[in-house]
């Protein structure tokens, strides 16, 4: 399954990146199932109160055929790459440099063989992601002054960045005048840096080596910045390659291997995405979906588009191919499977999130919006799993951020009535990512004031109370997040509703000021947040106004009365006793 971004977390970069010197470690997701909830993360983003961003949806682990290089299970990876690992290069013994007898030297494995013939994606990231994290080693141990471990590292990058040009020359269709360029610039830096760590283990004088490092210092980041400009101009070559062959590819079998290699680049990280973006991927992509000879070929192709969209380029792109009308057309045409229904939910998931600024001004996305709004809650009330309902309910929460007039259009559509039946039906909500979905709805749509007679009528207020006493299943980081942001919105739509006196005695009569009373003197049944206490403050005295009977006056004193960042300080500072 996959779960929607929380509270505070940006799906912006994507699934990882790459830093100055290549790929960094990619972004974990939670997990709230086997399943592609976390995928969701990407396409759900959230605010305050708000919810997921996408498929680089930050929050369950995806499955293993989707997996790409860098995120297989660790045991996999180790049983694939072991024959290609060796101990440090020989070559140091032939130089007479003596391999360290460091502590960390058992650690310092090198990639002595490269991907399969023939496979120059799969090199570049490969060996991008070895060069990337020796570069970043050299650079620990340079801050630390050990520069006999400095010396070695950088003969061995030295040998990492010449296997990698020449592998990849001996792959690549051709090679441009400038790739030779920086390629040359690059082996020069590595000379260098290779030779001036050589003199470095030479000199005694401190205050000559503080000098030398920082001629050390300026070599390496310059050599990060020659690496990272060769391998962004060879994956852009490559991607280019992809992207002209999904154009004109007419072979159902080429344009599904060809869009499949597409996605796992996508989730190498943002850059990645952006080079994807500005070659024409979200153009391409859009063709295939425009045709109905690639049915089935739909859902790839917009999981595709998802990951693509968590950059600023890719939002473009799509606006400028009418890729909103695209998507609405996908929704609202119920001879789509519903698989596909999914993952265009998805990607408008993805292009709604409030995390990312630049998708506020998607105008074209309010010409189509009560079309999707409406298909979207006919996806809500007839999804045949959590995943569907989960991509569906968390595009219509980021569409309650992106424009007020989505929630009147939610209130006519008898949205409410629909979430709250799915909240009892196991197999559409099971888990926290998905509550978090239907609160945010709840607290951005309790804001109008027919909304209370609605929540009322549907039985809500009982709802929203056993979300207060929401809990994780396990202690998986993601989960006790979601948790938190359930019990946090539930607290702000109580507040919100309890503008309505009926709704607030309903409120009193289901003890509601009670539990609220125990999430704020009792810490662990809030894991500690303090956001949660703010919100639960804030509902009590909501309620405390409309029936200040229904509180003892230790409770009245401490947690109505007085100002409300007082409150807060004595709450958060309370001791539990275990007496």
């Amino acid at each position: 399954m996959r779960r929607p971004l929380g509270n505070g977390e940006v799906a912006s970069e994507g699934p990882g990146s790459w830093g100055p010197w290549g790929r960094q470690e990619p972004r974990k997701m939670g997990c709230a199932g086997p399943d592609r909830c976390g995928q969701a993360l990407l396409h759900i983003g959230m605010n305050m109160m708000a919810l997921p961003g996408g498929r680089h949806l930050d929050s369950i682990p995806q499955p293993g055929p989707r997996l790409h290089l860098m995120q297989v299970d660790s045991v996999q990876r180790w049983m694939e790459d072991l024959k290609l690992m060796t101990e440090c290069e020989c070559m140091c013994v032939l130089q007479a440099k003596p391999i360290s007898l460091e502590e960390d030297v058992q650690g310092d494995l090198i990639l002595a063989g490269g991907p399969s013939p023939g496979d120059p994606l799969q090199l570049l990231l490969k060996r991008g992601w070895v060069i990337s994290m020796e570069l970043r080693r050299i650079g620990q141990k340079l801050a630390q002054d050990r520069w006999a471990r400095v010396h070695s590292m950088s003969v061995r990058l030295t040998c990492h960045a010449r296997s990698m040009v020449s592998e990849y020359k001996a792959v690549s269709r051709s090679s441009s005048r400038e790739m030779g360029q920086i390629e040359k610039l690059l082996m020069e830096k590595c000379s260098e840096l290779s030779a001036v760590t050589e003199r470095c283990l030479q000199v005694e004088n401190e205050h000559v080596l503080k000098s030398m490092k920082a001629c050390v210092s300026e070599t390496l980041s310059t050599l990060g910045q020659h690496f990272g400009q060769l391998l962004e101009l060879a994956l852009t070559r490559e991607v280019q390659a992809l992207v002209k062959k999904i154009d004109a590819s007419d072979n159902l079998y080429t344009t599904e291997s060809t869009t499949v290699n597409l996605f796992s680049l996508t989730q190498e990280g943002a850059p990645l995405c952006r080079i994807i973006a500005k070659e024409g991927g979200v153009v391409a992509l859009f063709k295939v979906c425009r045709q109905d000879s690639f049915r089935c070929l739909y859902p790839q192709a917009l999981r595709t588009l998802a990951s693509i969209c968590c950059v600023e380029e890719g939002v473009h792109q799509l606006e400028k191919v009418d890729g909103v009308l695209c998507l609405a057309d996908i929704l609202t045409d119920n001879s789509h499977s519903e698989a596909t229904r999914a993952e265009a939910a998805a990607v408008v998931a993805q292009v709604t999130s409030p995390h990312l600024p630049f998708t506020q001004h998607l105008s074209s996305f309010l010409e189509s919006m009560e079309e999707i709004v409406t298909a979207l809650i006919k996806l809500c009330q007839e999804a045949s799993s959590g995943e569907v309902f989960l991509l569906a309910s968390a595009a219509l929460a980021n569409i309650t951020f992106f424009d007020t007039m989505a929630c009147e259009m939610l209130l006519q559509l008898n949205a409410i009535r629909v979430l709250l039946e799915a909240c009892s039906d196991k197999q559409r909500v099971d888990t926290p990512y998905t509550r978090d979905q239907i609160v945010t709805i709840l607290a951005n749509m309790s804001v109008l004031e027919q909304c209370a007679s609605d929540i009322i009528q549907e039985n809500g207020v009982q709802l929203i109370l056993g979300m207060l006493s929401e809990k994780p299943r396990s202690g998986n980081p993601a989960e006790v997040a979601a948790c938190e942001r359930v019990q946090q919105k539930a607290a702000v739509t109580l507040a919100r509703l309890s503008r309505d006196t009926d709704v607030a005695h309903e409120a009193v009569r289901l003890s509601c000021m009670s539990r609220l009373i125990e999430l704020c003197r009792s810490p662990s049944e809030r894991n500690s947040s303090d956001p949660v206490l703010v919100a639960c403050l804030a509902a009590l005295r909501r309620l405390a106004s409309v029936c200040p009977e229904g509180l003892q006056d230790a409770d009245l004193q401490q947690l109505v009365q007085p100002r409300l960042v007082d409150s807060f300080l004595l709450c958060s500072n309370m001791e539990e006793s275990f007496v």
